[in-house]
C-alpha cells in the first residue's frame, strides 16, 4: 500500500521536516507541498490523495478552515507549534496532531495510525447488491446490519457509530465517506460532516435541523443544506 501525500504548512523548514520523514518511510510518497492554504485547497478540490500533513495555523485559510470546506476530506495529520489547537483540530475528524518540531517516532505512530484506518475502510464493508443490508467489522466480529433498521450513522474521528432502533449502536474503524459510498442515494443523505441520516425515519424538519426517530436532533450543515432542501422539496405537498 502507497499511500499519496500532501504537505500544507506556511514554514518552508517545517514542510521540509516533514518530506523527509515522508522519504523514509516505505509506504508514503510525497504528491505536493504548499506554502499556501488557498492553492492546496484549489489542488485537494481536484485531485484525490490520501493523507495531508497539515499546519492549523496558517495565514489566508487555517488548516481547520480548510479541511472544513473539502467536500472530499482526506485522512487529515495536523501539525502546529501550539497545542491549543488540538481539540479543535479532534473537531474535524483528524486522525492525529502532531506538536512542532515532530520527530520521527511521532511521525511514524501518525502515519501508521493513518494506514492502519485507511486499511480498514478498504477491507471491512461489503454490501449486497440489492442494498437490503451491509456487513460491519466491529470488536472482532462481523456484524450483519438491515438498512432499514439504521436510523443515522455518526462519524466520530477515525470511527463511525451506527444508530439502529431498538439495539445498541455499533462502532467500527471506519470513515463516513466509506459508507456513505456504498448507501443507496434515494434512502440516505449526507446532511453534516458528521452525520448520515436514514431519510424514512425523519419524523420532523426545523429550521435548519432534523428530528429522527425518538426525538434523536440532527444538524444540517450549509454544505448540505441544499441537497438537503431540493430533497424535502420533491416530496412537498
Amino acid at each position: 500500500m502507497n499511500l499519496k501525500c500532501v504537505i500544507i504548512d506556511d514554514e518552508p523548514l517545517a514542510i521540509d521536516v516533514i518530506a523527509e520523514h515522508i522519504d523514509r518511510t516505505p509506504f508514503l510518497s510525497l504528491e505536493q507541498r504548499f506554502t499556501h492554504s488557498v492553492k492546496a485547497f484549489e489542488f485537494l478540490s481536484e485531485n484525490k490523495v490520501d493523507i495531508v500533513f497539515i499546519d492549523i495555523k496558517m495565514p489566508d485559510l487555517n488548516g481547520i478552515e480548510l479541511v472544513n470546506k473539502l467536500d472530499h476530506q482526506p485522512i487529515v495529520i495536523f501539525t502546529t507549534a501550539f497545542d491549543q489547537y488540538a481539540i479543535d483540530g479532534f473537531k474535524v475528524n483528524a486522525v492525529d496532531y502532531l506538536l512542532k518540531p515532530v520527530d520521527y517516532p511521532d511521525f511514524l505512530k501518525a502515519a501508521e495510525k493513518a494506514k492502519k484506518w485507511i486499511y480498514a475502510n478498504s477491507q471491512t464493508l461489503s454490501i449486497k447488491s440489492d442494498k437490503e443490508f451491509l456487513f460491519i467489522k466491529s470488536e472482532y466480529k462481523i456484524i450483519r446490519i438491515e438498512l432499514n433498521k439504521i436510523q443515522y450513522i455518526e462519524g466520530m474521528n477515525e470511527y463511525v457509530r451506527i444508530h439502529r432502533e431498538n439495539a445498541k449502536p455499533i462502532m467500527s474503524l471506519l470513515s463516513l465517506k466509506s459508507i456513505e459510498n456504498q448507501l443507496p442515494e434515494d434512502q440516505f443523505m449526507r446532511v453534516h460532516k458528521s452525520y448520515i441520516v436514514n431519510l424514512q425515519k425523519i419524523t420532523e424538519i426545523e429550521s435548519n435541523t432534523i428530528i429522527c426517530g425518538d426525538g434523536i436532533v440532527i444538524p444540517v450543515s450549509k454544505l448540505y443544506r441544499e441537497k438537503f432542501q431540493e430533497y424535502v422539496k420533491t416530496n412537498f405537498i
